[in-house]
């Protein structure tokens, strides 16, 4: 492939502020003979791919302005396969002020947000997929959304994607053929064929496709709402689980009359705990309040914690609202509080009723909590797909289901015996959504959206 070598930029590829040590990033069409009429030290023009060297930047009097250390990348081997320099400083924003605006004057622009990650797409460096896996890799704040962004960085789904599209179209020039041909009523694509191929794209989307609500919980924190009645010791187990008094206790039923939230790392899982109201009938209007939004975040849980008084809540209360959760269609763990107020044979029977789905702790000492938060990482993990390829871009969903409606189209019309014009339309969608999803097919303004999103020096 043709690297094309743009006008040079340059942005503050580490974060803004005071520090030990700042990166200047320059890319692009003589990137390096730029850098080379500021920098003193050994002549970086004639020096080899990935080599640091030592040296000062000056200005036009010959001021130095910073010791330095370069590091010079040849195209094609840099991240954007143009030449890049990166020009490691000290952290004063002084220092750094004065760096680029000797670049600026050389000729060098200031980058676009993601404009670094954009050329390297554009040059072929990697898929569409993967460019965006690089903002979520940067944007990562636990182990579990670190290994998802790395598994997409190294090509996740979308070069399986990329070889089934290649057959897809392979069969869509086969049927375009046969419209050329229309009087001759022939057939050049083997029909069982394009079926097995349909089938298995499907195999290859449908587990991404599900696993998307695992994604995006991943990605935002999985919201794990902490239910139950007034008193049942919701709060204490929130401020248990974070260690800090974030929620008031108290012994007067509905002390908690809004929703609380706050986050929580769980082997390397972000959780989302929301302590809500109790669920009774509401004393007052402020409570109705609280009551009813309790109701709207179980509406929108990922998990449902159910936090129950051991001592007081009968057998039957509780099926009534395992019941009562199970119709919601999402993972849940009843959790009986205050263990230590029953016999060893009571909490046998609770344990044999329920099984898995319960676990007695004790809040206010912590005795048990390690066994529901394993419970907890369980849910996750055991909703994942094989392997960790888990879908968390929006983008990636949308354009997975629309290929799949598409596919599930061209199906339909394979049963019903459609003629090749009516085929032709739905792989022609098919293969727009997925060449669009890997970035083969894309426009001006989706590159601008994706690439906006990321910070000025990635």
């Amino acid at each position: 492939m043709n690297i094309l070598q743009q006008e040079p930029i340059a942005a503050l590829a580490t974060a803004p502020g005071i520090g030990a040590i700042a990166v200047l990033r320059v890319s692009g069409e003589r990137a390096i003979e730029i850098t080379n009429r500021l920098f003193r030290g050994k002549d970086l023009t004639q020096q080899a791919s990935h080599t640091a060297h030592f040296g000062t930047i000056r200005d036009q009097a010959n001021t130095v302005i910073d010791e330095v250390l370069v590091t010079i990348f040849r195209s094609p081997a840099s991240f954007t396969k143009e030449d890049v320099v990166e020009i490691s400083c000290h952290g004063s924003e002084y220092v750094i002020r004065q760096i680029l605006r000797l670049l600026l004057k050389e000729g060098v622009r200031m980058a676009q947000p993601g404009e670094f990650t954009q050329r390297a797409f554009l040059n072929g460096q990697f898929d569409l997929v993967q460019a965006e896996a690089v903002a979520d890799l940067i944007a990562a704040d636990s182990e579990a959304t670190h290994r998802a962004a790395l598994t997409q960085l190294r090509g996740g789904f979308s070069r399986q994607l990329k070889a089934l599209r290649q057959q897809l179209i392979e069969f869509a020039a086969l049927i375009e053929l046969e419209l050329d041909f229309g009087e001759e009523d022939v057939e050049f694509a083997q029909r069982d064929d394009l079926r097995q191929l349909v089938w298995s794209i499907q195999r290859v989307l449908r587990p991404l496709i599900e696993s998307f609500s695992v994604g995006n919980a991943i990605k935002n924190g999985v919201a794990t709402v902490l239910a139950g009645k007034p008193n049942a010791g919701k709060s204490t187990l929130l401020n248990a689980l974070l260690n800090e008094e974030k929620a008031i206790v108290s012994d007067i039923p509905g002390t908690t009359r809004d929703v609380i939230e706050d986050e929580l790392f769980i082997d390397g899982i972000r959780f989302r705990l929301i302590d809500t109201a109790g669920l009774r009938e509401a004393t007052d209007a402020i409570e109705a309040i609280g009551v009813e939004r309790t109701r709207q975040q179980l509406d929108k849980a990922a998990i449902i914690v159910y936090l129950f008084d051991a001592a007081e809540t009968p057998l039957t209360e509780l099926e009534e609202v395992r019941a009562e959760l199970q119709q919601r269609s999402v993972p849940y763990l009843l959790i009986a509080n205050k263990m230590d107020k029953l016999s060893e044979e009571q909490l046998a029977q609770w344990q044999l009723q329920f099984g898995n789905e319960l676990v007695a702790i004790q809040a206010n000492t912590g005795n048990n909590l390690d066994q529901m938060t394993r419970r907890l990482t369980d849910f996750v993990r055991s909703n994942a797909v094989p392997g960790s390829t888990v879908v968390t871009n929006l983008r990636h969903y949308e354009h997975l289901t629309q290929t799949d409606a598409a596919l599930a189209r061209v199906l339909d019309g394979l049963d019903a015996g459609s003629t090749q014009d009516w085929l032709a339309i739905d792989l022609r969608d098919a293969l727009r959504h997925l060449g669009e999803l890997t970035g083969e097919i894309t426009t001006d303004d989706l590159l601008a959206t994706i690439f906006s999103k990321f910070c000025i020096g990635k």
